[in-house]
């Protein structure tokens, strides 16, 4: 009986982190189209913008290369003024929804 309880308790846990690793992909999308989208797209760069697309790219490039312009040790007046308003958990969420589209 104890071990039905035990995984049961582990089949609820591991739903429960699935649902926040999706929740924070979902954010991350909100984020990113309100945000992101208007220089760098979803897929592709907004036509005519020299801005690089960042689906498909590494979600731990995308978190080191925010956090550098949020700290302003990567510079660049567009990126550091947009980073700056982003919490390490917006950065997250940005970096996984980013990660999981394909370019």
């Amino acid at each position: 009986m104890r071990i039905f309880a035990l995984s049961s308790m582990l089949i609820a846990g591991l739903a429960v982190a699935q649902s926040a690793n999706a929740a924070s992909i979902y954010a991350g999308h909100a984020i990113a189209a309100s945000t992101c989208a208007q220089c760098h797209g979803v897929t592709t760069p907004s036509s005519g913008a020299p801005f690089p697309p960042l689906a498909g790219r590494d979600a731990e490039y995308l978190k080191s290369a925010l956090k550098q312009y949020r700290d302003k040790t990567r510079v660049s007046d567009i990126m550091n003024n947009i980073a700056g308003s982003l919490s390490d958990n917006d950065i997250d969420n940005v970096a996984a929804y980013y990660s999981k589209l394909k370019p």
